[in-house]
């Protein structure tokens, strides 16, 4: 049993990874467990959706370090296993497989995990979600021997997946519950365009859809059943309607929790010693000033960064802004910033959405909340700046590509009307 000098790291994802390897760049040569329920070693999901489930991209490509970096770094890789209990009080966590490890410091990073379906036919075979790699190889294979799949959510998961399924020349019908794909994240103006994109390439979307259940013969999915009484038949049916923090072993322990575990801009958690990062922490942003639980690759690799810091007494905040990517059929796409649903007053476009590369930007009093690049490169730490810089900018000068996005970002606030 590790002492009482062990970092000891839940949750063996991209996250608990990039802890791990912090740690020991930054000097720290005491022992590290790291501990994952997956018996892969640690490895990041975006290829799970994107090249890896398209075979673009091979399985290696996945994965965060080699297999040897973990022993070579003196990490203390557990798989197959998970933290079932932590006690703070004595400093120590419960393992699934009896032992017990007492730590000094405490990270938690045991991410998300995808909602269930609360209709009839949801446990039927051929029923799939997408969070694991064998989860994308139960994919790859029904996209191999499928010829329709019905998509349950217009998320980011559930159109990554349509326009893989679409890619292998499998007919795809998505249901939305709302008006229109990402309605909530990214506002209907641009949402209209990301429904655009998937009607173009054959998907049959169907929006304001209510899904009452899944049926199926011999045990195994054959379709879906809509409240108007529309029958839609599939060999499959993948769903993506979003995940939930894995907070439960925080609020057994009495750490404050809510839509995730609860940490302030340092990643501390309210009880002494135990941080959080990654899909789990919803934590206090500096920039923004409110708490956040951000869901996407980029926070996942950088925010375990500042909590390794952080348990080494560093004195760091983590205050980067939120960072995704999606790619889609010939589209690729980077957004940066922030915004709460509805908390933008309108949307400004720099170049043509219809020719395929664009930026859009949502402001609010003038100000840009986020910034979002459509086929257009290099431009992503220009839109941070913009978003960071928290100004008033010209809607019109935006718009306008003869003007260096870097020129608005420099521009006090009393350069604008």
């Amino acid at each position: 049993m590790a002492g009482n000098t062990a970092f000891v790291i839940a949750g063996a994802g991209l996250a608990g990874a990039k802890a791990a390897e912090t740690l020991r760049t930054e000097g720290f040569d005491g022992p590290v467990v790291l501990v994952g329920d997956e018996h892969d070693r640690p490895y990041e999901r975006p290829p799970l959706s994107k090249g890896y489930l398209l075979g673009t991209s091979p399985r290696e490509d996945a994965y965060v370090h080699p297999p040897e970096w973990y022993a070579e770094h003196d990490i203390d890789l557990r798989l197959g296993t998970a933290v079932t209990a932590i006690d703070p009080v004595a400093r120590a966590v419960s393992l699934g497989d009896g032992s017990r490890l007492g730590y000094a410091k405490l990270l938690l990073a045991t991410g998300a995990t995808p909602r269930r379906l609360p209709v009839p036919g949801a446990e039927l075979d051929g029923v799939y979600y997408l969070r694991r790699l064998a989860d994308s190889d139960r994919l790859k294979e029904t996209f191999r021997s499928a010829s329709r799949v019905v998509v349950i959510g217009g998320g980011w998961i559930g159109l990554e997946t349509t326009a893989a399924a679409r890619a292998a020349g499998v007919e795809v019908t998505v249901l939305e519950a709302a008006e229109l794909p990402l309605l909530r994240v990214l506002g209907r103006e641009v949402a209209q365009l990301f429904a655009e994109l998937h009607t173009a390439h054959g998907v049959d979307l169907r929006c304001g859809a209510r899904l009452t259940e899944i049926t199926g013969t011999g045990g195994r999915a054959d379709g879906v059943l809509l409240a108007d009484g529309t029958r839609i038949a599939a060999d499959a049916v993948i769903v993506g309607v979003g995940v939930s923090p894995n907070s439960q072993l925080a609020a057994a322990a009495g750490l404050d929790v809510g839509d995730g575990v609860r940490v302030d801009a340092q990643l501390r958690s309210s009880a002494p010693d135990i941080h959080a990062a990654g899909d789990v922490a919803c934590a206090f942003h500096p920039r923004l000033g409110i708490h956040v639980r951000v869901e996407h690759w980029a926070n996942a690799l950088h925010q375990p960064q500042t909590a390794a810091r952080a348990m080494l007494g560093r004195d760091v905040a983590y205050d980067r802004l939120p960072y995704f990517f999606t790619d889609q059929y010939d589209l690729g796409m980077e957004y940066t910033g922030y915004v709460i649903p509805g908390a933008y007053d309108r949307v400004v476009f720099r170049g043509d959405p219809g020719s395929g590369a664009y930026l859009a930007f949502w402001l609010a009093d003038g100000r840009v909340l986020a910034g979002m690049n459509v086929n257009v490169w290099d431009v992503t730490d220009q839109v941070r700046a913009l978003v960071a810089g928290r100004h008033p900018v010209d809607a019109a000068a935006l718009a306008d590509p003869a003007v260096p996005l870097a020129e608005l970002a420099a521009r006090p606030p009393d350069a604008t009307a």
